[in-house]
């Protein structure tokens, strides 16, 4: 995760899990903090899915 487009691609693939999700990307430390019912599962799913490696940092 490198630039905006890279944080609305994860954003986008996040808000078709849930549209009220809350997303807020940190391009320095290249984290991603995501407010949601959906399962950690998921959102770590669906951010590869969008091409970017991810892993949860905390539950």
């Amino acid at each position: 995760m490198r630039c905006g487009h890279c944080t609305a691609a994860i954003t986008k693939k996040i808000a078709a899990l849930d549209t009220s999700a809350s997303v807020s990307a940190n391009l320095d430390s290249r984290t991603v903090d995501v407010d949601t019912s959906c399962t950690i599962s998921s959102v770590v799913e669906a951010i590869k899915i969008s091409g970017y490696a991810a892993e949860p940092i905390s539950s």
